[in-house]
């Protein structure tokens, strides 16, 4: 755990340089816009340790699985997100000898990520090697009101000398990733064009044929008025393109150089458009300027804050890490391309391959759905709608049949692209969190239509699977499912793990009775999906045998379901046993000894008694909660959120606030000692809800509709956050004393509070004591 990055509100901030955190604050200083991505990468050289890192949504490459040996139904390539031209470059030189911080004696330091606004301001004043004293301060941003745009404001200052300044920008395509499992390049050179003071590259992928292309235009300043270099040069190299401008410097002065991108792809153009498409995007951040750019983006940020912002009073530690959580989620998705979505480093690294995972379904969408327009949790939707097909020839490559659906732990497309077996054949349990997240859409925006037209076809596809996928024991006359991984990976090919086998007949429940829902509202509809993927009438009946007859394991004695078959065998060890050089387990164990260990990566069970909570009785919730809290590792960022709403349901505030601060400051402290990969975006997601769904007690259902049971922390004064609820918006401020409620609609609403009925009028306040 690492606590080097300032505790302040708005702002991330670092103050000095740490070449070994520079990784680190890579990832944190990460900026983006839901289309493009730009680790905190410095604009100018740097030999020192670093991962550059600029991505395009949706543009992948898919790379060849390395493996010494090959299974059947193995997937053939790791889908990974690229890292693309690197837009960012301007090298520096100072009478002709490179400006790099690893060469430098760094004097001064400050990197400022401004949440508020949305932009990236670094300072730094060093002495080159021959004692010449420069300073430089730069700013850039991703524009989120103009996604095709990018800016940059770099200011160079002479210090102690006078002499010529070098500055070159440029677009870079000759980059690689750092994971590519064969060291090769995944670009290739199309054509590159300078004209005047623009400069554009455009490059494809190999294999996957995205092309995109990169414009740039750059102006001077000097003494605030514009400034005509006397020596310009073009950079013209076979994969990279820009300028090179020699500008004479008298001691303690300045120059400023303004560095504008057009990034735009062949998701969006037809590739005869590209250039002409990156020209047009170029040409409005020319015409807009700087300033008019940067308001522009702090004006669409503060729309952002007002629809999705959770003020916390009395713990800035808190606040911070819950504001730097919802700022990299929007970085990340904005949800206006059903094509789209939200890989668990979003922008920040390459690990995880920038793919979808079950991540999206069980933590992003109900931030959301509470935080954003209702089509934004529908195109997250809608995006496993249309890999249905792919996902049917999943479970076809494994062996189901009749259109049983497998919807892969990993992709770009809609195939499985996991390179290891033990998860790739047996984390099911995705499949689950995906129905979960359909019954989660409908019962949050009443939007049953979806039901029919699009999600009924995906239920019957996960239900099918799941009627194939367990088998009848003779020995225990019910039917069992062997060989599946958890949620807890730190257990591999498991018989009848619980969470898994609980929502596996929950599936098959919510499909029978969603059959029922959909021939209710449209017949029509109803027939239509049926003979569309030629619904069997003996279907229903298996399906009915496994629900009523499917093995769940449990152990009467200590009232705890049992995490799968065996697990209570293991030497009963618990968290406080480890010595602290042990953490984290996957850093030093090796995998056997995990394998073996009674350690739990993350909240399984407990998983399940957060999804389905309302199917157990207090009593349960708190003897799983005690038993298996004692014996996880919390190792993987999507368990802390699980623990700390569990924990705030049972009244456990101590160890809720414990957990909310793990997930909240996960990354800006490196708890689990790999945030230099990236940051882990989805499991921010999971930050707002132990916020809302953990101390603000917020639940929806379709009996009940909206409730709300906050209770607060003890290092806090109060807390506010905002929520849409089918089209209204509700403030809720919790106050020592009491809670308020604020209805921004004009029609009244109806809610729970405490259990209680009560009503907010419409534009108007509910104040009630708090419990």
């Amino acid at each position: 755990m690492k606590s080097y990055l300032q505790h302040d509100e708005w702002s991330i901030v670092e103050e000095g340089f740490r070449p070994e955190y520079n990784r680190i604050s890579e990832s944190v200083f990460s900026i983006g816009n839901g289309r493009t991505g730009q680790r905190a990468n410095f604009e100018e050289g740097y030999s020192g340790d670093s991962l550059q890192g600029s991505y395009i949504a949706g543009v992948y490459y898919p790379d060849k699985t390395r493996v010494g040996w090959w299974k059947i139904g193995y997937p053939e390539y790791f889908a990974k997100v690229l890292n693309a031209p690197n837009w960012i470059r301007i090298d520096v030189q100072v009478n002709g000898q490179p400006l790099d911080l690893a060469q430098c004696e760094v004097e001064d330091f400050r990197r400022e990520l401004n949440m508020k606004a949305g932009y990236l301001k670094r300072r730094v004043t060093a002495q080159m090697p021959d004692g010449k004293r420069i300073r430089i301060e730069s700013t850039r941003f991703l524009s989120i009101s103009d996604d095709e745009v990018g800016a940059i404001r770099y200011a160079v200052h002479f210090l102690n000398f006078s002499g010529t300044l070098s500055l070159a920008p440029s677009i870079d395509g000759d980059v690689h990733n750092e994971d590519a499992n064969y060291g090769e390049q995944f670009w290739e050179f199309v054509s590159h064009r300078a004209e005047g003071e623009e400069a554009y590259l455009t490059t494809r992928t190999k294999k996957t044929g995205f092309t995109v292309c990169h414009g740039m235009a750059f102006a001077l300043e000097k003494d605030q008025k514009a400034l005509q270099p006397e020596a310009i040069r073009r950079t013209d190299e076979p994969k990279r393109v820009g300028y090179s401008c020699q500008i004479p410097m008298e001691e303690d002065e300045q120059v400023v150089l303004f560095k504008y991108a057009g990034i735009v792809s062949s998701l969006n153009y037809p590739e005869e458009r590209l250039q002409a498409a990156a020209q047009e995007a170029v040409q409005r951040a020319c015409e807009q300027g700087f300033d008019l750019l940067l308001r522009s983006q702090a004006e669409a940020w503060a729309d952002k804050w007002e629809e999705a912002d959770i003020v916390i009073e009395g713990d800035v530690a808190a606040q911070q890490g819950i504001r730097f959580n919802i700022f990299q989620l929007y970085q990340t998705y904005t949800g206006e391309d059903e094509r789209l979505n939200i890989g668990p480093k979003g922008f920040t690294g390459e690990k995880y391959g920038g793919s979808t995972y079950w991540d999206t379904e069980a933590y992003c969408l109900p931030f959301y759905l509470a935080t954003a327009d209702a089509h934004v949790a529908r195109n997250l939707l809608l995006y496993r709608y249309k890999h249905l097909a792919k996902a049917i020839e999943n479970a076809e490559k494994l062996g189901f049949t009749g259109g049983a659906a497998l919807y892969p732990m990993v992709t770009m497309n809609g195939e499985e692209s996991h390179n290891e077996w033990e998860i790739t054949f047996e984390e099911i349990h995705r499949n689950g969190a995906i129905a979960y997240a359909i019954y989660d859409y409908i019962q949050y925006t009443g939007d049953e239509a979806y039901l029919a037209d699009y999600g009924l076809e995906v239920l019957l596809g996960i239900a099918r699977f799941w009627a194939q996928r367990v088998h009848f024991s003779e020995r225990k006359g019910q039917y069992v499912m062997h060989g599946v991984t958890g949620p807890n990976e730190y257990e591999n090919n498991v018989n009848n793990n619980w969470y898994t086998s609980y929502i596996a007949r929950w599936c098959l429940q919510y499909a029978r009775d969603s059959m029922q829902t959909v021939r209710a509202l449209d017949e029509a509809k109803y027939q239509a999906v049926l003979d569309r993927v030629n619904f069997q009438a003996g279907e229903l009946a298996r399906w009915n045998e496994v629900i009523d007859g499917l093995y769940l394991p449990e152990d009467e004695q200590l009232g705890i379901f049992v995490q799968h078959d065996g697990f209570l065998e293991k030497e009963q060890l618990t968290v406080a046993d480890l010595k602290p050089e042990d953490r984290p387990l996957n850093q030093n164990w090796s995998w056997d000894r995990i394998l073996r260990s009674i350690f739990i990566k993350q909240a399984d069970v407990l998983q399940g008694l957060y999804f389905f909570e309302d199917h157990f009785d207090e009593d349960t919730h708190r003897r799983n909660f005690d038993f298996y809290e004692l014996r996880t590792v919390h190792e993987s960022s999507l368990s802390p959120c699980v623990h700390s709403i569990l924990a705030a349901r049972l009244g456990r505030l101590d160890k809720a606030y414990e957990m909310y601060v793990r997930t909240a400051r996960l990354d800006l402290d490196d708890v689990n000692e790999d945030t230099e990969d990236g940051c882990h975006i989805t499991s921010m997601a999971g930050t707002w809800m132990a916020v809302v769904r953990g101390f603000g007690g917020m639940r929806v259902s379709r009996e009940e509709g909206l409730q709300f049971a906050p209770i607060l922390p003890t290092p806090w004064k109060g807390y506010t956050f905002t929520v849409r609820y089918r089209g209204v918006v509700v403030g809720v401020e919790v106050k020592r004393e009491e809670v308020v409620l604020h209805n921004h609609d004009r029609k009244p609403l109806a809610l729970k509070v405490y259990g209680a009925a009560r009503e907010i009028p419409g534009n108007g306040r509910l104040t009630v004591p708090r419990s």
